[in-house]
C-alpha cells in the first residue's frame, strides 16, 4: 500500500475518537505492524525508540470511515441503462479509480451493495488485498438478483441488455445464479425483493419476489458463509427478509408496525441501512442537470418516502437496531466521494448525536464487515483518520479530504502526514 517502512508509528498530541459512541480523549497510540499496538491516556507516555513519530498537534485521531451500502462499480451513472454499456475493460479501470477515491475520503472499507457485472467486486478486492491496487478492505458483492419486471431489469423484448442485476424466475433459479455468484468468489448476495420508484413497472411499494425466491438465496447464503443483503422498500419484502435471514436490510423505508417488530426481534443479527443520501438528494432537486427536477414524480415521491424513512428509523434506532450510514452513493447526482455526507443526514433528519453518527459509521460498520476494523482499541487493526478540527462536534469535517491530514489503512499511510506537513520524525531515546 505503500507508507512508512518502519515497523512502528506513534502518533501523540491527538484527540481520540474511539467509535465506541464515547467523548474524545487526549492520547497517544502505538502502531506495530497493522495493529494497534498501545493506547495511552491521561497523560501517560508511551515509548518513542524506533518508532516513527507524528505529533498530532491536537488533531483527531478517530477510526477510518465504513462505507455500508458501496457501489463503486456504478460509475456515477445517470441511469440505470448506462451501466451496461460500459464494455467490462474499462468498467474494472473505471471501479478502480473509484476504489481508490473512496479511499482518498477517509473510507478504508467498504460493504459491497451490489457490483454492476458479476466479477468487478471480486476482482477489485483481490487487487485491493494483493497490493497491485490502492483501496479500502472491500466485502465484494454479486449483483442484484431479481426478477422480471423487478428492479434491474432491463431488458427489452426485442434485444438483451446486461446492467447492474440478473434476472431470474423462481427458487430454482435464484438457486442456480446463488451458488454461481459464490463459486465466483463473492462475499455477499444482494437481492431485490421490492421495486424502486425510479422503476415504472416495479415501484417501491410493490413486493416482486417471492417466499421461495427470498428463501432460497438465504439457503446459499447460510450453507456457503456469505453474507445476504437485500433492497427491501415495501413492508413486505422488509418482513420477508427478518423471516429468512438476510443479514443487512437496505432501506425499510415503508416497513409498518410488524415489519418494526419482526426486525426488533432480530436486532442483534440484523443491520438496517436506509440510504438516506439517494433520497435526500432526488427530493431537493440535486439531479436537475440530469432531469430529474425537485417537481419530477420521482423527487416528489421520494420526498414522502424519505418522511416515513425518517420516522421508521427514529422508531428503530429507539429499539435499538442498529442503523447504518451509506446513502445509495453511485449516481450522477449522488456521486461516489460524497458519500461521508450522510454522516450530516443522520444528524439532521435522524437526531443522530454526531458521536453517534460516527460511531455507526465506524463500529457499527466494523460489526457489518465482521472485521477487527472501526474502533481505536488495541489489538484491532489500524485503519485510522488524522482529521484537522473536532468530528464530534461538527461532522460536515469529513466530508473535505483536505481536512484529512492522514489516512492509514493497515498500518501503512494512504496519504502521509508529512506530506501536508513536517509532523513525522524518527525518534530514538
Amino acid at each position: 500500500m505503500g507508507g512508512s517502512i518502519l515497523s512502528t508509528t506513534l502518533f501523540s498530541n491527538v484527540q481520540v475518537i474511539d467509535g465506541s459512541g464515547a467523548a474524545a480523549f487526549p492520547a497517544e497510540v502505538l502502531i506495530e505492524g497493522n495493529r494497534i499496538k498501545k493506547i495511552a491516556r491521561d497523560g501517560e507516555s508511551l515509548p518513542r525508540d524506533g518508532a516513527r513519530l507524528i505529533d498530532g498537534g491536537g488533531k483527531t485521531l478517530m477510526p477510518g470511515l465504513i462505507e455500508s451500502h458501496g457501489h463503486i462499480s456504478f460509475c456515477d451513472t445517470p441511469n440505470l441503462e448506462g451501466l451496461g454499456d460500459i464494455p467490462p475493460e474499462e468498467h474494472t479501470l473505471l471501479t478502480m479509480k473509484y476504489a481508490k477515491k473512496m479511499l482518498d475520503q477517509g473510507f478504508t472499507a467498504i460493504f459491497s451493495a451490489a457490483a454492476a457485472k458479476a466479477r468487478l467486486d471480486v476482482v477489485i478486492r483481490n487487487a485491493i488485498d494483493d497490493g497491485d491496487i490502492p483501496g479500502p478492505r472491500l466485502r465484494a458483492a454479486s449483483p442484484e438478483l431479481t426478477v422480471t419486471g423487478g428492479l434491474g431489469d432491463v431488458r427489452r423484448a426485442h434485444m438483451y441488455r446486461e446492467t447492474f442485476a440478473i434476472c431470474c424466475d423462481g427458487a430454482d433459479e435464484f438457486l442456480r445464479t446463488a451458488r454461481e455468484m459464490c463459486r465466483e468468489g463473492v462475499d455477499t448476495l444482494k437481492i431485490n425483493p421490492s421495486g424502486d420508484e425510479f422503476i415504472p413497472f416495479a415501484r417501491a411499494h410493490q413486493t416482486v419476489m417471492n417466499e421461495a425466491e427470498v428463501a432460497a438465496v438465504c439457503e446459499v447464503g447460510r450453507s456457503r458463509g456469505k453474507m445476504v443483503a437485500g433492497h427491501a422498500r415495501s413492508a413486505e419484502s422488509v418482513k420477508m427478509c427478518a423471516r429468512n435471514g438476510v443479514d443487512i436490510v437496505y432501506h425499510a423505508t415503508l416497513a409498518d408496525e410488524e415489519a418494526l417488530d419482526m426486525l426488533e426481534a432480530r436486532k442483534d443479527n440484523i443491520f438496517v441501512g436506509p440510504a438516506v443520501g439517494i433520497m435526500y438528494a432526488t427530493s431537493m432537486g440535486e439531479g436537475a442537470a440530469w432531469g430529474v427536477t425537485k417537481d419530477t414524480p420521482v423527487a416528489i415521491y421520494f420526498a414522502r418516502e424519505l418522511e416515513s424513512c425518517v420516522d421508521n428509523m427514529k422508531k428503530l434506532k429507539k429499539r435499538g437496531l442498529r442503523i447504518l450510514p451509506g446513502g445509495d452513493y453511485g449516481f450522477a447526482w449522488n456521486p461516489i466521494g460524497t458519500n461521508a455526507r450522510d454522516l450530516d443526514h443522520f444528524v439532521k433528519l435522524l437526531d443522530f448525536t454526531p458521536l453517534e453518527a460516527i460511531s455507526a459509521a465506524t463500529k457499527l460498520g466494523g460489526e457489518l464487515m465482521d472485521m477487527d476494523v472501526g474502533l481505536v482499541k488495541e489489538g484491532y487493526l489500524a485503519d485510522l483518520l488524522l482529521v484537522d478540527g473536532d468530528p464530534s462536534k461538527d461532522v460536515t469535517l469529513l466530508q473535505n479530504a483536505d481536512n484529512l491530514t492522514g489516512i492509514m489503512k493497515d498500518g501503512s499511510f494512504h496519504k502521509d502526514p508529512a506530506a501536508a506537513a513536517e509532523v513525522g520524525q524518527v525518534a530514538a531515546e
